[in-house]
């Protein structure tokens, strides 16, 4: 099943396990379950700690197995195969059932361990999908601490009536004792929040508590992290609070832009910002959304959704951009019910079907083309008279015989039956007539809108909502900076995001020591 390298690779990793592993895994005769049986054999062959045991029916989905530790049941299961970005999160459960140490704070690990009642989550992945991995990996190694988590890995592919029976139409999808839990990128922490209020209020409590710092950031994507390795060098007290460390960089595939970094993709680059981050004395506080900028006689305070609030001398916002939304009826009511902004995430759920993509830039048309090799057929519609993607990606787009664009075509309801999407309905500019798209998936794919809606009233804004700054990325309001997407600085690029980052930094320390 694995070639040389990936075999080779596996028992480098696996000679760092010091317990026994035990893999049951319930098979049948078809071709998945064959494939799965020769992967175990696999990693069976890679390390004398692992044995692998096989049932033929019984209650568990099949193919499937679980990773236990000796005479335990609980261990984390994989429906399905676990290639592509998968891989990762075996390995993983294999290491950690073995009883090499995962790379988590020790208070965190003690929450998981402490957890009270009894928690079984599912989540429905597809093997394409860059933040499954996350979400996979937080929970099964939920289920290795506490003996009573269970946790399985569904293939939405390979278990498709599940996924229509269940109406998954975005991944990563968890559910929670039967009940649905969450969608997207989720991180232990974030999974912990949900399910430990009592841990969401201790941390409140702990902020609350903390000395003013001299620079405080606010968001920690390129541009955040960028301004706390900066601060931090200086040798000034700094922190950082983010809503999620790495921010839309986390919803990224491929980076292949940033200078010295050949290619990457997006939850790597994040993790190896946290590190560097983390490699100097910086305050890092995760799950922290703002909620107000407010001047506080001499310091500036940062007030929090969660009831705690941070003061320091200066700071830096680098709060980001998100997805721009559409807002048409029906993109709310079927979000995730088919309409979808990730086409690498949820395109393999869309498998033989028919989607549209909204916006002809170069996200639109990239998405249109990665989409034409795996559904029936693609719609991209166009809001203006011409594409405005790179001429590379136009010529390949023209040569897929399985997609359809609408150029001069403003949508204007994405139509469903109650439960998902079955159509789109636009209007021909030109004419006025409108029309519709019988289709079952709609992708927007029309740009960002900056993360500032908490600053209102606060500091001098653009008409679009960007943090107006100079060129040291001074704001309207002394000792606030900005960096990033956030700001009116053009080009919203991880490269540029990460320089305003720095640079607002040693503006916000030159404002420091002037005053």
């Amino acid at each position: 099943m694995l070639d040389a390298n990936l075999k080779a690779q596996l028992s480098g990793y696996l000679q760092r396990i010091t317990n026994p592993i035990e893999i049951v895994a319930s098979l049948d005769e078809t071709a998945a379950s064959a494939q799965l049986q020769a992967l175990l054999k696999d990693i069976a062959e890679a390390s004398p700690l692992v044995k692998v045991g096989e049932t033929r029916g019984g209650p568990q989905r099949t193919p499937s197995f679980s990773v236990n530790r000796p005479g335990a049941t609980n261990g984390p299961r994989f429906a399905g195969l676990p290639m592509g970005h998968e891989f990762t999160s075996l390995v993983l459960a294999l290491l950690q059932a073995g009883g090499y140490p995962p790379k988590v704070d020790a208070a965190v690990l003690r929450q998981v361990r402490e957890l009270e009642g009894d928690f079984e989550f599912e989540i429905y992945i597809s093997l394409t999908c860059h933040n499954c991995p996350d979400v996979v990996q937080a929970l099964n190694l939920m289920a290795i601490q506490n003996p009573r988590i269970r946790t399985t890995m569904v293939d939405g592919a390979l278990f498709q009536d599940e996924v229509k029976e269940r109406q998954v139409m975005a991944v990563p999808t968890v559910f929670l004792n039967g009940e649905h839990f969450g969608q997207g990128r989720m991180s232990l922490e974030e999974i912990l929040a949900k399910i430990d209020t009592r841990g969401v209020e201790r941390e409140a409590e702990k902020i609350a508590n903390k000395e003013p710092f001299d620079v405080l950031i606010v968001g920690g994507g390129p541009a955040g992290a960028a301004a706390a390795v900066y601060a931090a060098r200086k040798g000034i007290r700094t922190g950082i609070a983010s809503e999620r460390f790495g921010g839309q960089v986390l919803d990224t595939l491929g980076i292949e832009n940033f200078v010295s970094v050949k290619e990457t993709e997006g939850p790597k680059f994040a993790l190896a910002l946290e590190e560097h981050v983390r490699h100097y004395e910086v305050d890092i506080m995760n799950l922290q959304r703002a909620k107000a900028l407010v001047p506080a006689g001499g310091l500036i305070e940062v007030q929090l959704e969660s009831g705690a609030s941070l003061k320091s001398r200066s700071v830096v916002i680098t709060t980001g951009a998100r997805w721009r939304n559409i807002n048409v009826p029906g993109e709310r009511e079927y979000r995730n019910k088919g309409v979808a902004y990730c086409p690498h995430c949820d395109g393999p759920l869309f498998k033989g079907k028919r989607v549209a993509v909204i916006g002809g830039g170069n996200s639109g048309v990239e998405a249109a083309i990665d989409l034409a090799g795996i559904v029936k057929h693609v719609t991209l519609v166009e809001f203006d008279t011409q594409l405005r993607a790179d001429a590379v990606l136009q010529r390949k787009l023209a040569t897929l015989p399985n997609v359809t664009t609408l150029l001069n075509a403003q949508t204007t309801e994405i139509s469903g039956d109650g439960q998902k999407v079955n159509g789109l309905v636009y209007k021909d500019r030109a004419s006025g007539e409108s029309a519709s798209v019988e289709l079952e998936g709609v992708f927007v794919q029309i740009g960002l809108v900056p993360n500032t809606e908490w600053l209102k009233g606060t500091i001098e804004l653009s008409r679009h909502g960007e943090i107006i700054v100079d060129a040291k990325g001074q704001t309207s309001l002394p000792g606030v900076f900005a960096a990033g997407d956030a700001t009116t600085v053009p080009f919203k690029q991880i490269i540029i995001a990460a320089g305003d980052g720095a640079k607002a930094a040693l503006g916000a320390f030159d404002y420091l020591i002037r005053s």
